[in-house]
């Protein structure tokens, strides 16, 4: 096979004589018949011209992404099977490194269709990739290696589940959702149905803002006065009440929403109230938020706004036309299913696992480093199983039953690359509630960026805190120092993420991170820490 210096033709054969001009050739080919099926293949006969076509990420790597049919296409030249003729390319390929890959196949002439057939048709003709290599491994479907991956996990588990059955029997009992011991929280639950009374004084507030009765520093401090209260009060009635730590947790985290919501409440209000007396009326009638600058508050708005599966106040969101009853039933079944598995999971694994281990800050470093790794297994599943329940399924039956429209509780952020993308997908009410009350506010008071990073991750750290401490009776700050520690591990996967230059890195490094030192740990630290506080009480 010889390529021709300005690389238009290339024959095989017996023949030494020239292939004739492209020209003369697609004279030839308007004129002449296609040959028939019992040519004679022995005489001189030209490849066609196989050129490289790539598409979007191929273009870059020198992939060639065009598939066997499209070659074939090409050959015979479209539907009625016509002889294709193009000049040949000898075009070389630059991969991403800038490295000559490949040099195109440039050959001339015409093949009739029967050609392919025979054992003399070429076999390799384009660049390609294997299927798991850097450059192609995204552009496949995994889904075998998916279900591979599913079988495994049912073999392992299934090993586990029986080998711990055998090892502590079945350690759920019938007590498990509710026992007597559970009335004396009762003064949780009370605490808890008086908290709406707090959005209730709220809106007495903005109502008297509007209607210009109380001055804005009076609403302001009004306002600083009843959140703080909202939050103030179940910390109080928790830390009195020797409850349990699933109740304690139950209310402060309900506590914790409520008063997000009131802070978002009273921002918002106060806001619109500042562009409506703002000089700039245009601004106050352009509704680029869902507000009507001239109505104010309602009670069905705050209504709405306290029941709506979001942070961020708004008089106005997007409907939904129409309340699907089957599919509410579908997910509740689904939530009942998860639920029980969660209390499966930590009954029956975490637990023993907790009991059996040694504080991590004060025992053997190899057992520690042993227990962590044993309980990253079930602490992920919890946590999955738990976002699986609250994000997905609750807020979405939620949404449903109230024909709220936004449902982007959650983004892709099982593919985040570092933990600052992660922070920002996992959690989009929490996320959409930071960026808008406290980051850009941050920002358009002229604080730097940096520092407007700091404060969102502070305020998060500090109602971290809250759940974690306030349930447990303890004060170590672990929760704390877990969130802000997020701070070094954003600039250290960012750093990692821009030398690298890989995806791949970036989500294993979060994964490790996520899965190995973060969740396990906290569970050994608080643990432990109450089992101290109770042998010393």
């Amino acid at each position: 096979m010889a390529i021709s210096g300005d690389g238009e033709t290339q024959t095989f054969g017996r023949s030494s004589e020239p292939s004739p001009p492209s020209s003369d050739l697609r004279r030839r080919r308007r004129t002449s018949s296609p040959a028939p099926a019992t040519a004679d293949y022995s005489s001189t006969t030209s490849f066609p011209a196989f050129e490289a076509s790539t598409a979007d990420s191929g273009e870059e790597s020198g992939v060639e992404t065009s598939s066997d049919a499209d070659e074939y296409h090409r050959v015979t030249g479209g539907e009625d099977g016509e002889e294709n003729v193009r000049p040949a390319m000898s075009t070389g390929k630059k991969d991403v490194d800038g490295g000559r890959r490949s040099e195109g196949l440039g050959v001339g002439g015409t093949v009739p269709p029967q050609f392919l057939y025979r054992a003399s048709s070429p076999a390799h003709v384009k660049v390609k990739e294997s299927p798991l290599s850097s450059d192609a491994i995204f552009r496949q479907s995994h889904a075998g290696l998916f279900n591979l991956c599913i079988v495994v996990l049912i073999a392992v588990n299934g090993r586990l589940i029986i080998e711990n059955l055998m090892k502590y029997g079945l350690l759920i009992r019938a007590g498990f959702w509710f026992s007597s011991k559970s009335l004396r929280d009762w003064p949780l639950l009370m605490c808890c149905l008086t908290l709406p009374l707090f959005s209730l004084g709220a809106f007495l507030i903005e109502k008297l803002a509007w209607h210009k009765f109380i001055a804005e520093p009076l609403a302001i401090s009004l306002h600083v006065m009843c959140t703080t209260t909202a939050i103030s009060y179940p910390v109080y009635v928790i830390l009195r009440c020797d409850s349990a730590v699933l109740s304690g947790f139950t209310l402060m985290f309900f506590a914790c929403i409520v008063w997000l919501k009131l802070v978002s409440f009273a921002h918002t209000n106060y806001d619109m109230r500042t562009i409506v007396k703002s000089s700039d009326k245009e601004d106050a009638s352009f509704n680029f938020s869902g507000h009507d600058f001239e109505k104010g508050v309602s009670f069905k708005q705050l209504v709405d706004f306290m029941v709506a599966p979001t942070l961020c106040y708004q008089q106005n969101y997007p409907r939904t036309m129409c309340i699907r009853k089957g599919w509410v039933i579908r997910q509740l079944v689904k939530l009942v299913i998860c639920t029980g598995l969660m209390g499966f999971i930590i009954e029956q694994y975490i637990n023993p696992i907790v009991k059996n281990s040694e504080h991590p800050l004060k025992g053997n470093l190899l057992s520690a480093i042993e227990r962590v790794l044993k309980l990253s297994v079930p602490t992920l599943y919890v946590w999955l199983c738990m976002f699986y329940c609250f994000f997905h399924l609750w807020l979405n039956i939620l949404a449903e039953l109230l024909c709220f429209g936004d449902r982007e509780f959650y983004k892709d952020w099982w593919n985040a690359k570092t933990v600052e993308e992660y922070w920002r997908m996992w959690n989009m009410p929490v996320h959409k509630w930071m960026i808008r009350h406290i980051y850009l506010p941050c920002v358009r008071n002229g604080l730097p960026k940096g520092v407007a990073v700091f404060i969102s991750f502070f305020v998060s750290a500090v109602f971290h805190e809250l759940c974690g401490s306030v349930p447990c009776h303890i004060f170590k700050f672990w929760a704390f120092i877990g969130i802000m520690f997020q701070i070094p591990l954003v600039i250290l996967t960012n750093y990692l993420q821009n030398k690298f230059k890989s995806t791949m890195v970036g989500n294993m490094i979060f994964w490790f991170f996520f899965c190995i030192l973060g969740q396990p740990m906290c569970v050994l630290l608080y643990y432990h820490d109450v089992m101290n506080r109770k042998v010393n009480t």
